[in-house]
């Protein structure tokens, strides 16, 4: 796939969507809302959340609340008692409760057009590949499986049935991220060529993110995806090479079987470079990039649901908060009503995965290695 397939053009940067502080996009447009509900007629889209774990709970059920024009109608989970509390809360029909085992029969649900799996990145592919069957649209949260060979897996499924596949790439909607693309793509202050970026959190207590089996690996998928993403944006293109070391665990008994700590170099083929660092146990949350005339900065909070602190050369970058998931869904819907390809296809998810790939073989070798996206 080219790069321009899955970068954000300037058409679709500005079709259909509202302009916030400081020019910036903000989010569907009254008018953009009120023409793709005349598609249907009047109805939202409905989505399954497949997984219910914290961020699905705390995070997207509910930026389903905010959505213009979808809404929650169904889950998939492996505990009844879930299923029950989550039909509860928000009012859910009981046949729209469905296990692992019988979600296959969502093929015959006209209340369920999108499927966003949310479990593990080890299960992405079973269950993008099995909704995809069942003809819904997915959305596969990220990463967005532990393998290129399982992302090819997901993508030629979504492809075999004519439904879109997007990543959960929030971040792609953040007003902060919105100014960095255009910035790149303007190349306002030159094209960036020296990127630093990190993010980091301590993590106390032990989750399915440092088990290999589900996680693929530790910190890198987790967090590292992000500044991977960061740096693409502000390069306006994909890594051609990295290097990579895992530093000394400081505690082994904790991360046993992934890495704790990994600090590694994207390099871009115009000569570009990122330094880049991840780990679950140090604290870090930035992302700077200079260019000849000018530079952009997230020094805080460069990465979370809730806006960062950010400038440029020229002074504060301010935006209003909006919900990042939200937004990110109403425009998967927007796709979905109206046939435009998601501006975070499969593709991309692919592509972030190959980097990770090569991250991971970087610092097993100490070699210089390719991305091959």
């Amino acid at each position: 796939m080219k790069k321009s397939d899955f970068l954000l053009s300037r058409r679709d940067f500005l079709r259909g969507l509202s302009i916030g502080a400081a020019g910036v996009i903000a989010g569907p447009s009254i008018g953009r809302v009120a023409e793709l509900l005349a598609q249907t007629q009047g109805r939202k889209l409905g989505v399954a959340m497949l997984g219910l774990g914290g961020y699905a709970t705390n995070q997207l059920a509910p930026a389903l609340l905010k959505t213009k024009l979808c809404q929650l109608t169904a889950v998939v989970t492996g505990h009844p008692e879930k299923g029950a509390k989550w039909a509860a809360d928000y009012n859910l029909k009981k046949e729209n409760i469905y296990s692992y085992e019988n979600f296959d029969r969502i093929a015959d649900n006209r209340d369920v057009d999108i499927v966003y799996v949310v479990t593990p990145p080890a299960l992405h592919p079973e269950f993008t590949i099995r909704a995809a069957k069942a003809g819904k649209h997915v959305i596969s949260e990220k990463p967005m499986a532990t393998s290129v060979s399982d992302c090819d897996r997901m993508i030629a499924a979504c492809k075999a049935a004519k439904v879109q596949l997007g990543i959960g790439y929030r971040l792609h909607y953040d007003l902060f991220r919105i100014e960095l693309m255009r910035l790149a793509r303007e190349q306002e202050f030159g094209p960036f060529m020296k990127m630093t970026g990190e993010f980091c959190f301590v993590m106390n207590q032990h989750q399915w993110r440092i088990e290999k089996k589900l996680a693929g690996g530790g910190a890198m998928m987790d967090l590292g995806i992000y500044v991977v993403q960061a740096a693409s944006m502000a390069a306006n293109a994909t890594p051609v090479s990295v290097m990579a070391h895992e530093e000394p665990k400081q505690r082994p008994d904790f991360f046993t079987e992934t890495e704790e700590t990994l600090v590694w170099t994207m390099n871009f083929a115009n000569g570009a470079t990122c330094q880049a660092t991840t780990s679950f146990n140090r604290n870090g949350n930035m992302f700077r990039a200079e260019g000849e005339k000018g530079w952009y900065e997230l020094s805080r909070g460069a990465f979370n649901y809730n806006g960062a602190v950010g400038q440029t050369s020229r002074g504060p970058l301010t935006y209003e908060w909006i919900n990042q998931q939200a937004a990110q869904m109403d425009d998967f819907a927007d796709c979905v009503i109206s046939g435009r390809k998601t501006p975070v296809p499969g593709e991309m998810g692919r592509t972030h995965m190959a980097v990770i790939t090569a991250v991971y073989e970087a610092a097993r070798t100490g070699k210089l290695m390719k991305v091959r996206a």
